[in-house]
C-alpha cells in the first residue's frame, strides 16, 4: 500500500498537477500585486510628468514637491482643435499623445500649458516624436513672444546608451535655451539639432549642436520640434495680446 502511494506521488500526471497549481498562485499573486500597485504608479507618472513641465520653465523639483509647485506656477491647462480652438470636453493633462498621433490631424487634440513664473508668462508645448528605436517626447517652453524658447525636456522609450539616450541630460536641454523657432522670414522653422560648426551663442540661426553618434535620434527630435509646434500656431495668431513673431 505505501509503495504505491509512493508511486502515486512521483507519477507524470502527480508532477504535471503540483506545477499548475504552482503557476496558478504564483500568477495570482503576481497578478494582485500588479493590481494594487497600479494606483502607486499612476500616481508616480502624474508627479514626473509635472516635473518635466516645470523644468522647462526653471522649476527643478522631486516627486514629493510636484504638485503643489505645479498648482503654483501652470495657471492654465487648456487643449486645442487643429484650428487652434478649445475643446472644452477634453482635460490637457490627461491626452495620451501616443494614442493622438495615430489619428488623422484633424481628430487630433493638442495640450497646451500655460506657466506664470517670476513676472513671466511661459507657454509649454507637449512634444512626442520617432527616434532611432523607439519613441521620443517631452516639452518645450516658448516666452511670450512665442518664439524664443525658455527650456526643454526630453524622454525616451529605447534609445542607445551613451548616443542618442542623451538627450535627456541637462547639457544638451541647456542648448536650446534662447533658441528662436522662427526664421528671419518668420516661418516657423523649430530648432534642428545639426552637425557642423554651430555658435552656441548665435540664437538666432533656429540650430543646436548634434550629439556625435546620434544623428537619426537627433533628427527625430528636430522634426517633433517643429510638427507638434506648428500645431499650436492657429492658436497662437488667434490671441491679441500675444505678439507671434510670424509675419
Amino acid at each position: 500500500m505505501e509503495e504505491k502511494s509512493v508511486n502515486k506521488t512521483n507519477s507524470n500526471g502527480y508532477t504535471f498537477l503540483f506545477a499548475v497549481i504552482l503557476v496558478l498562485v504564483v500568477a495570482s499573486v503576481l497578478a494582485f500585486t500588479a493590481t494594487s500597485l497600479q494606483p502607486i504608479q499612476r500616481e508616480n507618472m502624474r508627479q514626473e510628468k509635472m516635473q518635466s513641465i516645470l523644468a522647462t520653465i526653471g522649476v527643478e523639483t522631486d516627486r514629493a514637491g510636484a504638485q503643489e509647485l505645479y498648482s503654483k506656477y501652470i495657471s492654465k491647462e487648456i487643449t486645442l482643435n487643429e484650428n487652434g480652438e478649445v475643446v472644452e470636453s477634453r482635460n490637457a493633462f490627461d491626452v495620451d499623445l501616443a494614442k493622438e498621433l495615430k489619428k488623422p490631424v484633424e481628430d487630433q487634440v493638442f495640450p497646451l500649458y500655460i506657466a506664470d513664473y517670476d513676472g513671466e508668462k511661459y507657454y509649454i508645448v507637449p512634444l512626442r516624436g520617432n527616434g532611432l528605436w523607439n519613441a521620443i517626447f517631452g516639452y518645450i517652453s516658448l516666452k511670450d513672444d512665442i518664439n524664443t524658447i525658455k527650456g526643454a525636456t526630453f524622454g525616451h522609450l529605447g534609445e542607445t546608451p551613451g548616443l542618442g539616450a542623451e538627450i535627456t541630460k541637462n547639457w544638451f536641454r541647456k542648448r536650446f535655451e534662447e533658441e528662436k523657432i522662427f526664421d528671419s522670414n518668420g516661418n516657423l522653422v523649430g530648432v534642428s539639432v545639426v552637425k557642423g560648426d554651430i555658435d552656441p551663442s548665435d540664437k538666432d540661426d533656429n540650430k543646436v549642436d548634434a550629439i556625435s553618434g546620434a544623428t537619426i535620434t537627433g533628427d527625430g527630435v528636430s522634426d517633433m520640434i517643429s510638427e507638434r509646434l506648428k500645431r499650436y500656431l492657429p492658436y497662437f495668431e488667434k490671441q491679441t495680446e500675444i505678439k507671434v513673431a510670424t509675419k
